[in-house]
């Protein structure tokens, strides 16, 4: 009697299939209908979830987030983060190089996001081969701006064009550089460059019937946005003829998006964050003794760190 009535209560396979094929339309449905709401109005769907993910930082623990996409994390811990004053962050990034697998899209990234043009990198990334044939590997070294505490290319500059701001970040002021170039020998990691005014496109031939270097450059000779200003590509106050650098992407980073370099990593090896927030992914990782930071013994403090 029992076993009949296990028998009864028991679904069928043609129940069971009936149900999934209800619970996949009703997530299809579901799917659907905040697609079009999307569709319909991206501004309105955007700003109410990032109203919840601001409101979510402020009572999110470091173990909530742990369950999200690194990059995910990352970002909550930023908007937690600009919730302070600029004086009370310490932006750090860290580099995984047992992750880095020399794809230089970081470099890819960041020339495009900050229109770069030829010779001028803010992100390289370095190659070097170790070991003793035939045991012999490739280390792949990504190399920003280290914002360094005590930056020595700062007190070289005869115009005080170079300085480091509120947060930490050593910005340039196009507007006061002479191009004398100090900073770029002062810099121990060689992470300055001279901007020449080059472009990718200034030796296309003009030929009828095909894009010429006319019309092929105006992008390139489009204005530059960096350090919260739009700097046009020609005349004295302009980044030709001056020092450039990685600045974190600023810009980027003051509005609630992480830089360029880290949510371009397809390997997940680059990790941004408040140091000083003790519950911060980058907190976490620069507390591990595999780090390690390039030439610490020249007391210039950096603030990009490496994991090995």
């Amino acid at each position: 009697m029992q076993e009949q009535e296990q028998r009864a209560s028991a679904p069928t396979e043609a129940q069971a299939v009936s149900r999934r094929q209800f619970l996949g339309a009703l997530a299809a449905a579901s799917a659907v209908a905040a697609f079009e709401q999307l569709a319909a109005n991206p501004q309105a769907v955007l700003a109410h979830y990032e109203e919840q993910i601001v409101q979510g930082t402020l009572s999110q623990s470091s173990a909530d987030l742990k369950a999200l996409d690194v990059l995910e994390r990352m970002r909550i811990e930023l908007l937690r983060a600009l919730q302070k004053q600029p004086s009370e962050r310490r932006w750090v990034m860290v580099i995984d190089l047992r992750k880095c697998i020399g794809c230089h899209a970081c470099t890819i990234g960041c020339v495009a996001e900050n229109k770069l043009p030829p010779g001028v990198v803010y992100r390289p990334v370095l190659e070097e081969e170790y070991g003793t044939y035939p045991n012999v590997a490739r280390r792949f070294i990504p190399r920003p701006c280290m914002q360094c505490e005590n930056p020595p290319c700062v007190p070289v500059c005869p115009v005080n064009a170079t300085f480091t701001n509120a947060e930490g970040i050593v910005e340039m002021d196009y507007e006061r550089c002479i191009g004398c170039r100090y900073c770029l020998t002062a810099c121990p990691y060689s992470a300055r460059v001279s901007d020449f005014g080059f472009t990718y496109t200034e030796e296309i031939p003009v030929i009828q019937g095909l894009l010429g270097t006319q019309a092929a450059d105006d992008y390139e000779r489009a204005p530059n946005f960096e350090y919260g200003k739009l700097y046009a590509r020609e005349g004295r106050n302009s980044p030709v003829g001056n020092a450039r650098k990685c600045h974190f992407c600023q810009h980027r980073i003051l509005e609630g998006v992480l830089p360029a370099c880290v949510t371009t990593c397809i390997g997940r090896a680059t990790f941004f964050g408040d140091a000083n927030d003790p519950e911060s992914l980058v907190a976490e990782l620069i507390a591990r003794p595999n780090v390690l930071r390039l030439r610490e013994e020249l007391g210039t403090e950096p603030r990009v760190y490496y994991l090995k």
